[in-house]
């Protein structure tokens, strides 16, 4: 009671000074932004920035994308620069390489990348050749893009992965985001550059939130295709993935940790061209390596990888030989346990990892 009639004898300043010390400021939480939303927002920076930008595909427009993706482009922009087609892959495929040799920079969306098999001669034979048929005179900067690889119940012909189908084939970049950072800064870059890239997005992480820092809030932010990053540091193991398996590796990486096991976490953001020489880094320092996907094993992006690393000056420095983890050798099952068992879990990271530590 003394304090109180104390406080009330002081001069007003005085207490209101005392209220504010017992208060401390917290930092502002952080923006978070799903991989959906920063996709959009990439499109939507690009479309406003260059007017001969333009997306077309199945249901982009006024069902604002069969995952939402595109969602308000066609309110904002009209029929114009956000067109539905007819369900013709080969037909839109064609149209949107045609507009791109013609000046335009077209977004061709495939509702997934196992559709893009119907237009798989536009891509390879018309967009990725023409460049060099031409002798370096006709560019044609056109985007690819959709969610690629294993979702959820879809079974054997609806969970491919593309990265090595299209990684394979000279005159096409791909790249393959995994947070919502990679995507906005990715989809930018792909939108600008003057050849034809693909963008392996995924079905299950279009709804996922992530932190979104101050730099990719820009407008003018870009992720440099061809160039690595490293997600987590690390001194035992190189563990190199893309999209979804990032965040496997990731946790893999936490549990491991406690057990006193550092893995360096790479995630590759570009399948083609390949960043080799921040894999090569991570495991001249590290001497193990890990591959993880979700694609099969035959001819995969681990697999070319893991060739790399043999042909190059890292190869003396491994301890041990290097180690895939990957998609089961056989199509996509239906069932869940046998879908479950069938793409890479945290425990087969961790196994894999232990495996070429010789633990």
């Amino acid at each position: 009671m003394a304090a109180v009639s104390g406080l009330l004898r002081r001069p007003l300043e005085q207490v209101s000074g005392l209220l504010r010390r017992r208060f401390h400021r917290t930092a502002p939480a952080a923006l978070q932004v799903t991989v959906r939303e920063a996709i959009n927002q990439g499109m939507d920076e690009e479309l406003e920035r260059d007017e001969k930008v333009f997306l077309l595909g199945e249901e982009v427009a006024q069902y604002d994308g069969a995952y939402k993706v595109s969602r308000g482009l066609w309110k904002k922009y009209g029929d114009k620069r956000i067109i539905d087609t007819p369900i013709s892959e080969m037909g839109f495929a064609g149209i949107a390489v045609g507009a791109a040799m013609a000046g335009l920079r077209p977004i061709c969306e495939f509702m997934t990348f196992n559709f893009s098999m119907q237009a798989i001669d536009q891509v390879i034979n018309s967009a990725a050749k023409t460049y060099y048929m031409s002798g370096g005179l006709q560019p044609v900067p056109i985007v690819f893009r959709g969610p690629n690889g294993a979702s959820a119940g879809v079974a054997a012909q609806h969970s491919q992965c593309f990265a090595a189908w299209y990684g394979h084939c000279p005159g096409l970049k791909v790249v393959s985001p995994w947070n919502s950072e990679d995507a906005k800064g990715l989809i930018k870059s792909a939108i600008r550059d003057n050849n034809p890239v693909v963008v392996l997005e995924n079905e299950l992480m279009y709804g996922v939130p992530f932190e979104f820092p101050s730099e990719a809030q820009s407008k003018d932010f870009l992720i440099p295709i061809g160039k690595a990053k490293i997600e987590r540091q690390g001194t035992h193991v190189t563990v190199v993935s893309h999209s979804r398996p990032v965040g496997h590796c990731l946790e893999a990486a936490a549990v491991l940790s406690k057990e006193g096991i550092e893995c360096e976490v790479i995630n590759m953001r570009t399948i083609r061209p390949m960043d080799i020489e921040t894999i090569e880094a991570s495991v001249i320092k590290t001497n193990h390596l890990v591959t993880v996907e979700g694609g099969w094993p035959q001819f995969g992006v681990g697999a070319e990888i893991c060739a790399r690393i043999m042909e190059g000056p890292a190869f003396n420095f491994l301890d041990a030989p290097a180690v895939r983890v990957t998609g089961a050798d056989v199509p996509m099952p239906y069932a869940k346990i046998l879908e479950d068992n069938s793409v890479p879990q945290v425990k087969d990271i961790i196994f894999a990892i232990k495996k070429t530590l010789n633990i």
